[in-house]
Protein backbone atom coordinates (compact mmCIF):
# COMPACT_ATOMS: atom_id res chain seq x y z
CA UNK A 1 0.00 0.00 0.00
CA UNK A 2 1.34 3.31 -1.43
CA UNK A 3 -0.64 5.81 -0.29
CA UNK A 4 -0.93 7.70 3.38
CA UNK A 5 -4.62 7.87 3.58
CA UNK A 6 -5.52 4.14 2.38
CA UNK A 7 -6.65 2.16 5.74
CA UNK A 8 -4.47 -0.71 7.12
CA UNK A 9 -5.04 -3.90 5.69
CA UNK A 10 -7.16 -6.53 7.88
CA UNK A 11 -4.97 -9.68 9.04
CA UNK A 12 -6.25 -11.36 6.69
CA UNK A 13 -6.18 -9.37 3.37
CA UNK A 14 -2.28 -9.08 4.47
CA UNK A 15 -1.78 -12.50 4.85
CA UNK A 16 -3.01 -12.99 1.52
CA UNK A 17 -1.21 -10.14 0.03
CA UNK A 18 2.01 -11.59 1.73
CA UNK A 19 1.17 -15.23 0.32
CA UNK A 20 0.59 -13.53 -3.55
CA UNK A 21 4.08 -11.78 -2.87
CA UNK A 22 5.99 -15.17 -2.27
CA UNK A 23 3.96 -17.41 -4.67
CA UNK A 24 4.68 -14.33 -7.48
CA UNK A 25 8.10 -13.94 -6.27
CA UNK A 26 9.33 -17.76 -7.18
CA UNK A 27 7.18 -17.69 -10.24
CA UNK A 28 8.80 -14.57 -12.00
CA UNK A 29 12.57 -15.93 -10.91
CA UNK A 30 11.53 -19.35 -12.08
CA UNK A 31 9.71 -18.14 -15.09
CA UNK A 32 10.11 -14.68 -15.81
CA UNK A 33 7.38 -12.43 -18.00
CA UNK A 34 6.22 -15.66 -18.70
CA UNK A 35 4.73 -16.32 -14.87
CA UNK A 36 1.16 -16.79 -15.42
CA UNK A 37 -1.40 -14.55 -12.59
CA UNK A 38 -3.82 -17.23 -13.08
CA UNK A 39 -0.79 -19.81 -11.46
CA UNK A 40 0.38 -17.44 -8.81
CA UNK A 41 -2.97 -17.16 -7.53
CA UNK A 42 -3.15 -20.85 -7.25
CA UNK A 43 -0.15 -21.45 -6.07
CA UNK A 44 -0.71 -18.38 -3.33
CA UNK A 45 -3.79 -20.10 -2.43
CA UNK A 46 -6.21 -17.60 -3.52
CA UNK A 47 -8.59 -16.66 -5.65
CA UNK A 48 -7.39 -14.51 -9.32
CA UNK A 49 -9.95 -12.10 -8.16
CA UNK A 50 -8.28 -11.58 -5.12
CA UNK A 51 -4.64 -11.57 -6.69
CA UNK A 52 -6.38 -8.37 -8.97
CA UNK A 53 -7.54 -6.72 -5.99
CA UNK A 54 -4.45 -6.42 -4.71
CA UNK A 55 -2.24 -5.98 -7.93
CA UNK A 56 -4.69 -5.01 -11.02
CA UNK A 57 -1.80 -5.38 -13.37
CA UNK A 58 1.16 -8.00 -13.65
CA UNK A 59 3.69 -4.82 -13.59
CA UNK A 60 2.01 -3.52 -10.52
CA UNK A 61 3.03 -7.61 -8.78
CA UNK A 62 6.50 -7.68 -10.24
CA UNK A 63 7.15 -4.27 -8.82
CA UNK A 64 5.35 -4.98 -5.27
CA UNK A 65 7.05 -8.15 -5.56
CA UNK A 66 10.73 -6.63 -5.99
CA UNK A 67 10.16 -4.18 -3.55
CA UNK A 68 9.38 -6.32 -0.86
CA UNK A 69 12.30 -8.14 -1.55
CA UNK A 70 14.01 -4.92 -0.80
CA UNK A 71 11.98 -4.33 2.46
CA UNK A 72 12.74 -8.04 3.57
CA UNK A 73 16.64 -7.71 3.20
CA UNK A 74 16.79 -4.43 4.91
CA UNK A 75 14.26 -5.26 7.87
CA UNK A 76 16.94 -8.65 8.32
CA UNK A 77 19.36 -5.74 9.47
CA UNK A 78 17.75 -5.22 12.77
CA UNK A 79 17.18 -8.84 13.80
CA UNK A 80 20.30 -9.81 13.20
CA UNK A 81 21.92 -7.52 15.21
CA UNK A 82 19.92 -8.24 17.79
CA UNK A 83 20.83 -12.28 18.19
CA UNK A 84 24.12 -12.16 16.86
CA UNK A 85 27.52 -10.20 17.54
CA UNK A 86 27.73 -7.20 15.00
CA UNK A 87 30.50 -9.41 12.52
CA UNK A 88 28.53 -12.13 12.58
CA UNK A 89 25.29 -10.49 11.80
CA UNK A 90 26.95 -8.48 8.95
CA UNK A 91 28.28 -11.80 7.53
CA UNK A 92 24.87 -13.01 7.63
CA UNK A 93 23.27 -10.46 5.87
CA UNK A 94 25.68 -10.32 3.27
CA UNK A 95 24.70 -13.71 2.70
CA UNK A 96 20.86 -12.65 2.74
CA UNK A 97 22.22 -9.96 0.12
CA UNK A 98 23.54 -12.58 -2.43
CA UNK A 99 19.92 -14.42 -1.96
CA UNK A 100 18.31 -10.95 -2.84
CA UNK A 101 20.74 -10.50 -5.91
CA UNK A 102 19.95 -14.39 -6.82
CA UNK A 103 15.90 -13.45 -6.72
CA UNK A 104 16.38 -9.62 -8.79
CA UNK A 105 18.36 -12.20 -11.48
CA UNK A 106 15.41 -14.30 -11.84
CA UNK A 107 13.58 -11.59 -12.68
CA UNK A 108 15.67 -9.27 -14.56
CA UNK A 109 13.65 -9.29 -17.89
CA UNK A 110 10.48 -8.57 -15.66
CA UNK A 111 11.87 -6.08 -14.21
CA UNK A 112 13.32 -4.33 -16.92
CA UNK A 113 10.21 -4.45 -18.79
CA UNK A 114 8.91 -2.28 -16.20
CA UNK A 115 11.55 -0.15 -16.39
CA UNK A 116 10.53 0.28 -20.29
CA UNK A 117 7.16 1.57 -19.55
CA UNK A 118 8.75 4.40 -17.75
CA UNK A 119 7.88 3.39 -14.36
CA UNK A 120 11.17 2.88 -11.59
CA UNK A 121 10.78 -0.45 -9.51
CA UNK A 122 13.71 0.35 -7.99
CA UNK A 123 12.80 3.67 -6.31
CA UNK A 124 14.86 4.00 -3.18
CA UNK A 125 15.85 0.20 -3.33
CA UNK A 126 19.91 1.85 -3.32
CA UNK A 127 19.37 4.47 -0.28
CA UNK A 128 17.87 1.40 1.47
CA UNK A 129 20.33 -0.99 1.39
CA UNK A 130 23.25 1.76 1.56
CA UNK A 131 21.30 2.74 5.03
CA UNK A 132 21.07 -1.18 6.19
CA UNK A 133 24.74 -1.43 5.24
CA UNK A 134 25.38 1.56 7.25
CA UNK A 135 23.78 -0.12 10.13
CA UNK A 136 25.62 -3.08 10.78
CA UNK A 137 28.69 -1.34 9.67
CA UNK A 138 28.47 1.26 12.51
CA UNK A 139 27.36 -1.54 14.81
CA UNK A 140 30.65 -3.53 13.75
CA UNK A 141 33.38 -0.09 14.49
CA UNK A 142 31.32 0.24 18.02
CA UNK A 143 32.20 -3.28 18.86
CA UNK A 144 35.71 -3.12 17.62
CA UNK A 145 35.52 -5.44 14.92
CA UNK A 146 36.38 -3.57 11.97
CA UNK A 147 38.15 -0.53 10.46
CA UNK A 148 36.41 2.79 10.75
CA UNK A 149 37.93 4.34 7.61
CA UNK A 150 36.00 2.31 4.93
CA UNK A 151 32.39 3.67 4.09
CA UNK A 152 29.36 2.40 3.67
CA UNK A 153 29.53 3.18 -0.07
CA UNK A 154 32.59 1.26 -0.64
CA UNK A 155 31.06 -1.68 1.20
CA UNK A 156 27.77 -1.30 -1.11
CA UNK A 157 29.79 -0.88 -4.26
CA UNK A 158 32.15 -3.87 -3.34
CA UNK A 159 28.75 -5.75 -2.53
CA UNK A 160 26.94 -4.78 -5.84
CA UNK A 161 30.64 -6.12 -7.95
CA UNK A 162 30.27 -9.47 -6.03
CA UNK A 163 26.90 -9.98 -6.82
CA UNK A 164 27.20 -8.75 -10.36
CA UNK A 165 30.01 -11.13 -11.26
CA UNK A 166 28.63 -13.82 -9.52
CA UNK A 167 24.95 -13.71 -9.62
CA UNK A 168 23.93 -16.82 -11.57
CA UNK A 169 23.26 -19.63 -8.75
CA UNK A 170 26.08 -21.84 -10.02
CA UNK A 171 28.17 -18.90 -8.69
CA UNK A 172 27.28 -19.14 -5.16
CA UNK A 173 30.28 -20.85 -3.95
CA UNK A 174 32.65 -18.53 -5.75
CA UNK A 175 30.14 -15.51 -4.64
CA UNK A 176 30.79 -16.37 -0.90
CA UNK A 177 34.28 -16.82 -1.01
CA UNK A 178 34.67 -13.26 -2.23
CA UNK A 179 32.00 -12.08 0.20
CA UNK A 180 34.75 -13.58 2.86
CA UNK A 181 37.62 -12.02 0.97
CA UNK A 182 36.27 -8.76 1.56
CA UNK A 183 34.37 -9.04 4.87
CA UNK A 184 38.28 -9.74 5.77
CA UNK A 185 39.70 -6.89 4.53
CA UNK A 186 37.53 -4.80 6.86
CA UNK A 187 38.71 -6.19 9.86
CA UNK A 188 40.27 -4.54 12.81
CA UNK A 189 44.49 -5.19 12.75
CA UNK A 190 45.03 -7.48 16.43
Amino acid sequence: MTGSTERPLRADARRNRDKILAAAMRAFAAEGLDAHMERIAKDAGVGSATLYRNFPTREALIEAVYRNEVAQLCDAVTELLAFQPPLQALRAWTRLFLDYVSTKYGMIDALRAIAATGSNPYGHSREMIHDAIAALMDACVAAGSIRADISAADVAAALEGIAVTSAAPEHRRRAERLLDLNLDGLRTLS
